[in-house]
């Protein structure tokens, strides 16, 4: 028995000591790495001049320990001191007085009581040095699990290129996942390569890369570069950039053509609603331009309601916003046909100053209700922020407002292809008289017509609320372009309408460069006097129509 026991604890025992020694030769590395890393950290106190302390900064880098990051980071913001009577080097934050410093211990981040100013001396940086400890801290943080850190690693690499960051730059690049991440990564490689000692081949490899990536700051990149590295890769600089500068009119003329749709997506909001009015009743309608502002006040006033009372739909705003605007707009048109209108048909002059006269009051009665400043309209976050598509930046609220019209416009096409009430349209737009012979009260459906194109607008003031300035002068800005594109599309025919605007958007984008946004317009209101003149139905005019009575 004894003699087992005696085996059982001499088993137990060295159990016990290998144990101790696993123990101890697993924590040996991370005792004399932390060590090391701290021996490192100190020379700052002794450093003499930046070049030392650039050396000792790459040192840490090149350890690859994310415990020196503060320390680092320390060092860029002014914050590293070393303690004049032993050269212990601390992180600072101030202390209880403007004559005191709090210590803190730069690898554990705990708290080494305070010492005075004058006791302590600052480890001095420049700019080129605080380029060159981004350039580290990013080499450092390439490999971080947080796409953010690793982007804006990435980044800071790319400003300080260095050929000391080509081997963490290769190897982020073998692992890294993220398609942006890791075109700023190849292209921080190539500038990196670039301002090294490498090979003329690798160079021109390099420059090759940087050709591909593309983009204005590709340009500059090689711009910069020409300068640093020999003759014979002077004329691979210049076929890059010629190669980049024609990808770049490629795009830039593609970006004028969403530019172009974008406006005439908001061309076609304002005028589809004038179109259906101005085809049916031929009544010049200059308070329509109130009605997308009074859809835009709307929308204000939802989301007002919605702000103080139901917080948590405010992303719903403007789902909500959408068919009380249409009832709103829809019901003071009805008002200003039943009330104006209906008495004047007939009588384009007096039609006109009248829809004129009624704008001015319901600019004023905004004014009076909501002030004369700009009203603010908030984002749901769906409509927020943008995204790339190739060389193209295309904002989600200009692409919603794309979709919106485009569905407003296909909604309008069935009501008059497909309704009972769109069959009614179409026969008055056609010849008045046949279709009242036939039983249709034309007066009311002169007056729902007049309510439908006005509900439009409305629709239209929410899709603007979010791209323009919410005020009682809204609608002016957009009532003469929504009159050139009904005119120059054809008067009463929607596809003309969709073609008209986006044309004329495009054609606007176009010119704007050249000749500026005032100077473009005029430019675009002669091309369709001059067209008007060799079409003056326009481009799709309606078949059939009888001289109105």
């Amino acid at each position: 028995m004894g003699a087992h026991m005696s085996v059982f604890f001499r088993k137990r025992y060295f159990r016990a000591f290998v144990s101790v020694i696993l123990f101890i030769l697993t924590c040996a590395p991370l005792s004399f790495a932390q060590s090391d890393l701290s021996g490192m950290i100190g020379q700052f106190g002794s450093v003499r001049g930046f070049g030392e302390t650039e050396a000792l900064v790459n040192e840490l880098a090149a350890t690859g320990d994310d415990a020196a990051v503060p320390a680092l980071k320390a060092l860029a913001n002014g914050d590293l001191y070393a303690r004049k009577d032993d050269g212990r080097v601390f992180i600072t934050r101030k202390g209880s007085s403007s004559r005191n410093l709090l210590l803190i211990d730069p690898l554990t981040g705990e708290e080494a009581g305070e010492a005075s100013k004058r006791d302590l001396d600052k480890i001095k940086v420049n700019n080129n040095l605080r380029s060159t400890i981004d350039a580290a801290l990013a080499g450092m943080t390439l490999m971080s699990p947080n796409r953010a850190v690793r982007l804006s690693a990435a980044e800071s690499l790319l400003k300080a290129p260095s050929e000391d960051n080509l081997v963490l730059l290769e190897k982020a690049i073998e692992t890294e996942d993220d398609s942006e991440i890791a075109a700023l990564l190849a292209q921080a490689r190539a500038v990196s390569v670039l301002n090294s000692g490498r090979s003329a081949e690798e160079k021109a490899e390099a420059i090759s890369d940087i050709a591909d990536i593309g983009g204005r700051e590709a340009i500059s990149i090689l711009l910069s570069a020409r300068s640093s590295v020999g003759p014979e890769l002077q004329d691979d600089i210049d076929a890059a950039q010629a190669k980049i500068e024609k990808r770049l009119a490629f795009w830039d003329a593609a970006q004028n053509v969403w530019y172009g749709l974008s406006l005439g997506s908001v061309l076609l909001l304002a005028a589809i609603g004038l179109a259906i009015t101005f085809g049916v009743m031929g009544v010049i309608n200059m308070a329509h331009g109130e009605m997308v502002m009074l859809g835009a006040y709307s929308t204000f006033v939802v989301q007002q309601v919605i702000r103080t009372s139901y917080p948590h739909l405010f992303d719903w705003s403007l789902a909500i916003a959408l068919p009380v605007a249409f009832i709103v707009t829809g019901a003071v048109g009805l008002i200003i046909e039943r009330g104006v209108i209906r008495f004047l048909y007939g009588r384009p002059l007096e039609t006109l100053l009248a829809t004129w006269g009624v704008s001015l009051i319901l600019q004023q009665a905004v004014r009076s209700i909501f002030g004369p400043t700009n009203r603010e309209v908030g984002n749901p976050s769906w409509m927020a922020g943008s995204f790339d598509l190739g060389g193209l930046v295309i904002t989600w609220s200009r692409l919603w407002i794309v979709a919106f019209s485009l569905a407003v416009f296909f909604a309008l096409l069935l009501l008059m292809k497909r309704s009972a009430f769109g069959l009614q349209m179409r026969a008055v737009t056609q010849n008045r008289r046949m279709a009242a012979s036939m039983g249709i009260r034309t007066p009311w459906v002169d007056a729902f017509t007049f309510a439908l194109g006005s509900g439009v607008a409305g629709l239209a003031g929410v899709a603007l609320s979010q791209i323009d300035n919410v005020s009682p002068n809204l609608g002016q800005s957009y009532i003469i372009d929504s009159f050139m594109v009904v005119v120059f599309g054809g008067v009463g025919n929607l596809w003309g309408t969709l073609v008209g605007a986006f044309s004329l958007g495009i054609l606007n984008k176009f010119l704007e460069p050249y000749a500026g946004a005032v100077l473009g317009k005029i430019l675009v209101l002669v091309f369709i006097i001059l067209f008007i003149q060799k079409r003056p139905r326009g481009l799709f005019a309606l078949k059939g129509r009888a001289v109105e009575s």
